[in-house]
């Protein structure tokens, strides 16, 4: 009977997704006499013993640890004494992060000592050591008291380092890819680790790792411990900032010549791509022409100007908002060109492309270098200027003239076919990507693709300006003299990022382009008959991106589908969108368990627990609410909507999309549902969580 329950229990913990990637295809036993948490077994497998009995989240811990250390002591065997201290220091964070408990509930008392932001002292480690030592594989040499002296020293060097993915890859960005304890989501509702109960179409805003995702980031992370564990940190780092930018120069066609930077965010790109203009032969000061900045990332102007755009920078540095950045001219300027007219529609391309045309000569006849932006994609789907326009726009002006514009284009939604990128980059135009919009990656993982002639600038006398050191190391920027300005090092955190999005980048670049473009265009007609279908919503006419072949390309279908909701207090017969607040407030809801809120008897009341994870409102004009914003909610096609994930294994594909299609339906009706119940919605002001509530005490995935 003991055995039985505690089998169950241990199925129980590893039917997590994050738990059951982490295991893999390890050996896991269970021996109820070994009164020690678990064993590492000489040939890796795991032995968990007595203390496991009874309580999940104290198996999901020991289990975790047991792991850790497994991996470790494979990859660096020679350093068995240290790998068992930074197992403990990540199973001891993993504890905390998985639970939200207080010190006092602590599975071990080294458990608090190991979570602590410093690392604890020699005579703290000793006294640790005997809790650690029945967990090795075979009996541990005894250490001495100078052995504890040095392993103060290793760990110092590798506290920052160590802990489980879902900490460690909320570094290296800024302060909305931290978790919030009590809800396990970051800023954007999005979690580290698998949430495949969730309905997820966030993908023009951010997603939650898949399984797939997870294991190429753990992969990415255990190889980074066991060089630190072994010596060669830097060493280790650098082959993975080396690695994924090779892969993304392969995922988009790039050429020896040419060269990736690997950024934290799109606005970072924002900011080198500046940098890089302001090298532009002739010296001559910079005006950035922006299409639409608000439908890009909020700090994205003040970027385009060289100012801080945010008080903290991706590698930690405190600045102030809105100020220059060192290096950068003052003199720089910034025009928009607004893609939308006052009442929120959709201006004429031509009428944007000439304005463009107008702006970019009269500012080269003023005697200044011009950066101009191809917008493809924002954030509802508009792509401008046209290529006829960008063509005239950049034209030399006359014979033996240095003038011509550089082009950057902001492609960070990723929606795009790579033969695209290819061709902006074959007409020499740098492009801005990210492997966290379209390609379903974690938030913060954004590169700069660089044609060769702006990668040779990199080459040239002038360096970078000096204040691009508060955001980027020298390891993430092609070889050359002006980037010896920047600090040496690595955004671990970044790094664990684009593993993640590579994971998802390769599985979508094995299905063929016309298998790609009938799955979207089956699941787009779906959801635009849906949300038709529904009064309370408001369909934002799609625009289909205006592209040339190749043949059978996918990306001319419009895969950001926008829609206003209907706000319960809206007049009989009117149709007054939710404002910018309001929707806002809708969509954290649609991610959040409201079991506990909805009275039973509401015939969709069962909708209540159901996750749903949309794109975040966008503030829009609209002419039924003239004196504020509102806000456009989006269901996006992502790369997996393509490629599935390993949670739809063994799924047969039409089946698949069917599904996918339901759940549009499940989300819409969820809507409805918070509509009907606003008033007391807003008076229990429910929290999101990453589980539907009661999930942790019963089971961990549903039935």
């Amino acid at each position: 009977m003991f055995a039985h329950t505690l089998t169950q229990e241990l199925l129980r913990v590893l039917e997590r997704p994050d738990l059951r990637v982490i295991a893999g295809a390890r050996r896991i036993v269970l021996d109820p006499v070994l009164e020690a948490p678990f064993r590492i077994l000489p040939d890796g497998g795991i032995v968990l013993g007595l203390p496991l009995q009874g309580n999940l989240e104290q198996t999901a811990f020991f289990l975790r640890h047991a792991l850790e250390l497994a991996a470790l002591l494979e990859r660096a065997p020679r350093q068995a004494f240290h790998a068992a201290f930074c197992a403990a220091r990540t199973a001891a964070l993993f504890w905390y992060l998985d639970t939200g408990r207080a010190d006092t509930d602590a599975p071990a008392a080294w458990v608090p000592l190991m979570a602590r932001p410093d690392v604890p002292d020699s005579a703290t480690l000793r006294a640790t050591w005997p809790a650690l030592a029945p967990l090795q594989p075979a009996p541990a040499t005894p250490p001495v008291e100078a052995d504890f002296t040095a392993l103060q020293g290793v760990l110092a060097y590798l506290w920052k380092r160590l802990g489980p993915i879902e900490t460690l890859m909320a570094t290296g960005g800024d302060a909305r890819l931290a978790v919030d304890p009590a809800t396990g989501l970051n800023h954007y509702g999005c979690s580290h680790r698998p949430r495949p109960w969730a309905i997820t179409f966030a993908s023009s805003t951010a997603s939650s790792l898949s399984e797939r995702g997870f294991a190429g980031a753990e992969t990415a992370r255990l190889a980074l411990v066991a060089g630190a564990l072994q010596g060669r940190a830097d060493e280790a780092a650098q082959a993975q900032d080396a690695d994924i930018q090779a892969r993304i120069a392969s995922a988009f066609g790039l050429t020896g010549h040419e060269g990736v930077v690997l950024a934290p965010s799109g606005t970072d790109c924002e900011l080198y791509a500046l940098a890089l203009a302001a090298l532009a032969p002739g010296g001559r000061p910079v005006s950035n022409i922006l299409l639409a900045p608000e439908e890009t990332g909020s700090g994205v102007p003040l970027a385009a100007q060289g100012c801080h755009f945010a008080n903290d920078t991706a590698l930690g540095h405190g600045v102030t908002r809105g100020a220059r950045i060192a290096g950068f001219p003052d003199d720089t300027e910034v025009v928009n060109v607004p893609m939308r007219d006052g009442a929120g529609h959709v201006r004429a391309l031509p009428e944007v492309d000439a304005q463009t045309c107008r702006l970019t000569h009269e500012l080269r006849a003023a005697g200044r270098h011009v950066l101009l932006h191809r917008l493809d994609l924002s954030k509802t789907g508009l792509l401008a200027p046209g290529l006829a326009a960008l063509e005239q726009a950049t034209a030399p002006f006359g014979a033996g003239t240095d003038d011509r514009p550089d082009v950057v284009v902001d492609a960070c939604q990723a929606r795009l076919d790579p033969a695209r990128v290819r061709a902006y980059l074959d007409m020499g135009w740098m492009v801005m990507v990210t492997g966290s919009k379209f390609f379903t990656g974690p938030p913060f993982c954004g590169a700069l693709l660089l044609p060769a002639c702006v990668r040779r600038r990199l080459d040239g006398p002038r360096g970078l300006p000096a204040g691009l050191a508060d955001y980027s190391y020298r390891a993430a920027w092609p070889a050359g003299s002006a980037r010896d300005s920047l600090p040496h090092g690595h955004n671990i955190g970044l790094i664990l990022r684009w593993q993640a999005a590579l994971a998802e980048i390769t599985a979508f670049g094995t299905i063929p382009r016309a298998v790609v473009r009938d799955r979207l265009r089956t699941f787009l007609a779906a959801v635009t008959a849906q949300i038709a279908a529904r009064p309370v919503l408001e369909l934002l006419p799609p625009v289909a991106p205006a592209r040339p072949g190749p043949e059978q390309a996918w990306d001319c279908l419009p895969t950001i589908m926008s829609f206003f909701v209907r706000a319960p207090d809206s007049p009989e017969g009117g149709f007054r969108p939710l404002a910018v607040a309001e929707a806002r407030q809708l969509y954290a809801w649609l991610n959040t368990d409201l079991s506990g809120c909805i009275p039973a008897d509401d015939a969709d009341a069962a909708l209540a627990a159901v996750l749903c994870h949309v794109g975040q409102p966008v503030p829009l004009a609209h002419p039924d609410l003239p004196d504020e914003l509102a806000g456009a909610l989006r269901i996006s096609a992502g790369a997996r909507l393509v490629s599935g994930e390993p949670s739809h294994e063994g799924m047969d594909p039409t089946e698949r999309l069917r599904r996918e299609a339901r759940n549009v339906g499940r989300i819409l009706d969820k809507i409805g549902l918070i509509l009907r119940h606003w008033p007391r919605l807003a008076a229990m002001a429910p929290v999101q969580t990453y589980l539907p509530h009661g999930w942790r005490a019963r089971a961990v995935l549903p039935a």
